[in-house]
């Protein structure tokens, strides 16, 4: 079934006019195999100043935004006019108490899509005393998440815009031990995304499990982190490999190494990127190359190749 999510609505969520106001109810209403249409709008994670609650897409629901409110199909939808926003910002106009994460998957499934959203606001500005990886430090727009088994959630059409966090403040995807996170990320859009510490836009990262995601055609612009301001791969044993096709990554800022991508490991992990087709333009790494590794500068044979125009300091 499709369930119709309009803000300000009051009904069941049955048709346009009788759309339902609540995205919260709408995702908990929906079951796998789901649709779930959502007109142009403000949705934030609580009308309250909860910020642990964040919105969690249920495994095989499609979660569709940039409709007017009219639109028989999903191809009738304009996105650009009709943008729909996923948005953090709770509390105070600063960011200092905004919900922790906006989006949520854990477990899921390829047939888990969500498409046609700008995805805001969120601040993972808690310090973690043990280095764990938790939502209230990582993930501030988007935390993906496998435990057991696969989360690979398909991400399309979406714009990842100012969010903050410790690591991986656009979107986290992390892979515990004998698990495997591997979305599939097409033509989307990641914008002053700024890490206090590593991955500004994306964090790909596995603890023992396998990482895998799929970045086609999306553009990074403008993010910030320590290392690997467009794309951060680390491996803390077991593997990452992070599959980046046709991308842009134009004036992106790394305060030491890998400004549009860095690879990491430790404790026998491997990790690297395998890249065709990406553009590189007005990055800045203080130390090292654009696109570098704990085991060196980029080089073709294990990162693949790239058209490179860099400024350095």
């Amino acid at each position: 079934k499709t369930i119709f999510v309009k803000a300000g609505a009051t009904g069941n969520g049955s048709s346009w006019s009788n759309a339902i106001g609540d995205l919260h109810k709408a995702l908990k209403m929906a079951q796998s195999g789901d649709a779930v249409w959502v007109a142009t709008g403000e949705y934030f994670t609580t009308s309250g100043a909860d910020r642990s609650l964040y919105f969690q897409i249920p495994d095989g629901v499609k979660l569709y935004g940039g409709f007017a409110g009219y639109e028989e199909s999903v191809e009738d939808r304009n996105i650009t006019n009709n943008p729909t926003k996923l948005s953090g910002e709770i509390g105070d106009p600063t960011a200092d108490d905004n919900a922790y994460t906006v989006v949520f998957t854990k477990n899921v499934s390829a047939n888990t899509l969500v498409d046609g959203f700008i995805i805001t606001g969120g601040s993972a500005n808690e310090e973690s005393l043990n280095d764990t990886t938790e939502p209230e430090s990582c993930g501030a727009g988007w935390y993906n998440v496998a435990t057991a088994g696969v989360s690979s959630p398909t991400i399309r059409n979406c714009q990842f815009i100012d969010n903050n966090a410790r690591e991986g403040a656009g979107l986290f995807n992390y892979a515990y031990a004998n698990a495997e996170v591997s979305p599939q990320i097409t033509a989307c859009t990641f914008i002053r995304n700024t890490s206090r510490l590593d991955g500004g836009a994306i964090y790909n990262g596995t603890e023992g499990g396998k990482s895998v995601p799929r970045i086609i055609k999306c553009r990074f612009e403008y993010n910030v982190a320590t290392y690997g301001a467009g794309v951060m791969n680390k491996a803390n044993g077991g593997k990452v490999t992070s599959m980046v096709k046709n991308c842009k990554f134009i004036a992106n800022r790394a305060h030491f190494r890998g400004s549009g991508i860095y690879s990491d490991y430790s404790n026998s992990g491997q990790s690297k990127s395998i890249m065709a087709g990406c553009i590189f333009d007005k990055n800045i790494s203080s130390l090292g190359d654009t696109v570098s590794s704990r085991s060196g500068s980029f080089d073709g044979g294990s990162n693949g190749s790239g058209n490179f125009n860099n400024s350095g300091l």
